[in-house]
């Protein structure tokens, strides 16, 4: 790929590590451009006198005024008064607390040019869900790998360092091959990413959700699968882009392209990701329709098992976890999105408490407003003591579901954790700020009880620098916010324009 020219489609991507891009008011579409020599990255870094370094590892390792040393894309020592006079960049670490990236388990990167339409604000999931599909027809290439930069973008300044995405809309009007251009953005952006090639196949006229031309066949999509898995997958322990196979939901797929795939992800050796259990509405649908409840009918399609990781899983009872636990199949938690739609409370302290894999996932903008990892952890902490009372879930549950619980979750041993020979995937957070003045009696947990912002100041992936001083090193923020701005304006005024919706306007939803 021509480091000068716009990339219709992306390479396998390794650990060897991300191009700069920039968004010019002229370009049809953001291009790739070599990065700059400020931002190439060293082939080592030594970050100086933290205020605090915390592993979050099984010890609960803490080091106070320590340094790290990092090379290549692993982490070499933690400790203080590190010598390391051949490191290529030194990174001043005082009054900063070093943490291990988060990862995210479940998002819809599309959705970012959905935050905050009036007209769905106080719609829940099925409602909310038909009227956006409308405006989900109207998705271009440009429009995907835009919102992708965005959403991403958002996840890096916030201390995200590893995220996935659940993309299934494919309308018949454009080029089938959307998830490519996500998969470009990550590339182009540094973040480590798990594309999930997601699957519609139930269509309004089959009884679905859906409109039937935003559906597919179930052999184009199995066909794709393929492709995507063979072009894209790295199984490597430091790969920046892997592939997992996910059909959207059990309202929107049927149970046998549900078979398939898990017969096909699993001959590929990679991974299975679905909506599970989100409201009560799915759960009637499943009973209905399969006459089982949710995970009853995953059981029997055989999507259980540690290669499998559902969003939501809110309506499971106590005997479904223990079944989850023993199984070992994961949970993307996604709290403030499961409060902005009213879907539910998940029972995650029971979940942990059985021993269920349970990351966390900002899910998509559209539901949420947001890409806030940070925001998503404070968001956890709260909702499940509003239930359960201030032991229901502690400060170091929350930060072990946002790093090792996600990265066990999406299958990343090799993060999550600082420390040698792990992958360097850091992040600084500036303490030095007056929302944390006072609160550093603990500066970890200051993160999730204080602060008057969540943009991290330094992030590193795979070694490399991603945000500095709280900036984005690899993208012109401006330029890419103006762009998204007027795709996402032009995207909703086509929508409005064919369907005669006043998105604009709040509407008053009534349930059922």
């Amino acid at each position: 790929m021509s480091p000068t020219k716009p990339a219709r489609s992306a390479p396998r991507i390794s650990a060897s590590g991300a191009a700069s891009v920039g968004v010019s008011d002229s370009d049809p579409a953001p291009q790739v451009r070599a990065a700059p020599a400020s931002l190439t990255p060293a082939g080592s870094l030594l970050i100086k006198n933290c205020l605090r370094v915390a592993a979050l590892d099984d010890h609960r390792s803490e080091w106070t005024g320590a340094d790290i040393f990092i090379e290549g894309n692993r982490i070499a020592r933690i400790g203080k008064n590190i010598r390391a006079p051949k490191a290529h960049r030194t990174i001043d670490g005082r009054g900063k607390v070093a943490l291990p990236g988060f990862v995210n388990t479940h998002h819809h990167l599309y959705q970012t040019f959905q935050r905050n339409v009036p007209y769905i604000q106080n719609a829940e999931l099925f409602d909310w869900l038909i009227a956006l599909y409308e405006i989900w027809r109207e998705v271009t290439p440009e429009i995907v790998h835009t919102s992708a930069l965005v959403g991403m973008g958002e996840l890096l300044l916030t201390g995200c360092t590893t995220t996935t995405d659940h993309f299934y809309v494919f309308p018949k009007k454009v080029r089938p091959d959307l998830l490519d251009e996500e998969i470009r953005a990550a590339a182009e952006i540094g973040i480590r990413f798990l594309a999930t090639r997601g699957s519609m196949s139930r269509g309004r006229s089959q009884g679905g959700l859906p409109p039937d031309d935003v559906v597919q066949s179930e052999s184009d999509i199995l066909k794709d699968c393929e492709r995507v898995i063979s072009r894209y997958h790295d199984p490597s322990p430091d790969a920046m882009c892997r592939v997992a196979l996910a059909p959207c939901s059990p309202f929107s797929v049927t149970s046998r392209l549900l078979k398939d795939s898990a017969v096909l992800a699993r001959k590929k050796g990679v991974r299975l990701h679905t909506h599970l259990a989100e409201t009560k509405d799915e759960e009637a649908f499943c009973l209905k329709t399969h006459r089982k409840r949710p995970f009853d009918y995953m059981e029997s399609v055989d999507w259980v098992g540690p290669d499998v990781w559902y969003a939501h899983a809110i309506y499971l009872n106590d005997a479904e976890i223990r079944r989850m636990a023993r199984s070992r199949t994961g949970v993307a938690h996604c709290p403030c999105s499961n409060q902005r739609l009213g879907s539910g409370i998940a029972p995650v302290p029971a979940m942990l408490a059985a021993g269920v894999p349970v990351g966390l996932g900002v899910d998509g903008s559209a539901s949420n407003d947001s890409s806030d990892m940070l925001g998503e952890l404070r968001g956890a902490l709260l909702l499940h003591r509003v239930m359960g009372g201030a032991a229901a879930i502690t400060t170091d549950q929350v930060l072990r579901m946002a790093t090792r619980g996600g990265a066990e979750v999406l299958g990343f041993p090799d993060i999550g954790v600082l420390g040698p020979g792990r992958l360097a995937d850091v992040v600084l957070w500036d303490m030095d700020r007056l929302g944390y003045a006072g609160a550093l009696h603990d500066p970890v947990a200051a993160l999730l009880y204080s602060g008057d912002s969540h943009i991290a100041d330094t992030v590193i992936v795979n070694g490399k620098i991603v945000v500095d001083k709280g900036r984005l090193t690899t993208v012109r923020e401006p330029r890419l916010i103006d762009r998204a701005n007027r795709l996402a304006a032009d995207q909703i005024r086509r929508a409005a324009r064919r369907t005669k919706i006043h998105y604009a306007e709040r509407k008053l939803w009534k349930k059922g």
